[in-house]
């Protein structure tokens, strides 16, 4: 008595032509909604765009009697105010940036390479969770606990590298643009370690056991393999936190004494203000042409961080082709 197994009856072409059709279906749907979803950033760029210079051009084309009626603009002209908060703006900005990443990608390369498993997963929480804290919250601790505690070494730095002027003409307490490069420092060293610990925890397994088969420590391997290929990414991160340092309001409001001047005095208070700062305190008692002048900054804003972002892409694009990954 023979036992035949039960066979698998084949696939009809129909069947096979219908499960085509619905995975093209399907293909073309999700290639509709990721369309969708590119264009709708470019239209809510082209719109905010559209709105600041609408808003901000009666300021822009106002004459010099006009803008004079504004009580708070003390300058010639709508250029001349906004130079110095431009400058403030990236004075404070690359101080911050400056003082974050070197410190971000040594957090990051300790976490992706350095720590134990459990250690690592815990900074790596610690790290997330500074992210999440409110910008607000980072002001209030600059003005109450930060302050008091950099002021010795404010006041070190002023009585013996005075003669330079950076560190010249201290006054307590510290309410000057150091103080406040400071905490955006702080506020964005989270998002810099987060990226570049994802970035050099994608470095190729096989080119870092090369380098240590090969007899190099494990600081020569890191800087052989692991940072060459996460260069472009630290970038990208360090770009990202330049972003956040830009446009930063609360914490730059709650710490800085504000100044309008090109100045390199980076202890003296009253020297610096920045366009987002600026903009928060001197709105809620604006109105008629002096909203479309503050409007005209936050244009002149929103053309430095789409500048720095444009320049951050074309960084990257020259470093692509060298990578670790090749």
């Amino acid at each position: 008595m023979t036992v035949t197994s039960p066979t698998r009856s084949p696939r009809t072409p129909a069947a096979a032509s219908g499960g085509t059709r619905s995975r093209r279906r399907s293909g073309r749907g999700f290639y509709g909604l990721s369309l969708g979803a590119g264009i709708s950033i470019l239209v809510v760029l082209a719109a905010v765009a559209a709105f600041l210079l609408i808003e901000a051009w009666p300021a822009i084309v106002a004459s010099r009697e006009e803008l004079d009626a504004i009580s708070w603009l003390d300058a010639s002209s709508l250029a001349v105010y906004i130079g110095p908060l431009i400058f403030g703006t990236l004075l404070s900005s690359v101080l911050a940036l400056l003082f974050a990443v070197p410190i971000a990608v040594g957090i990051a390369l300790f976490i992706s390479h350095y720590a134990p498993r459990a250690i690592a997963q815990a900074l790596g929480y610690l790290v997330d969770l500074l992210a999440a804290i409110p910008s607000v919250v980072y002001g209030l601790w600059g003005a109450l606990w930060l302050q008091p505690v950099i002021d010795p070494f404010f006041r070190w730095l002023s009585d013996n590298l005075g003669f330079i002027p950076l560190f010249a003409d201290y006054t307590p307490p510290a309410r000057n643009v150091l103080a406040a490069s400071t905490v955006l420092a702080v506020m964005i060293l989270p998002i810099i370690t987060a990226v570049s610990r994802e970035v050099f925890l994608q470095a190729p397994r096989l080119h870092e056991e090369a380098a240590l088969a090969l007899g190099a420590t494990r600081w020569e391997m890191v800087r052989m393999a692991v940072l060459p290929f996460g260069r472009s990414g630290v970038i990208s991160a360090s770009m990202l936190g330049l972003g956040r340092a830009l446009g930063e309001t609360m914490a730059v409001l709650m710490i800085i004494s504000p100044g309008y001047l090109f100045s390199f005095f980076l202890l003296k208070p009253g020297q610096h203000q920045t366009i987002a700062a600026n903009i928060a305190s001197k709105f809620p008692e604006a109105s008629g042409l002096s909203v479309n002048a503050l409007i005209a900054t936050g244009l002149a804003l929103f053309t430095i961080t789409f500048a720095v972002n444009m320049l951050a892409r074309w960084v990257i694009a020259r470093r692509k082709e060298f990578s670790g990954a090749n």
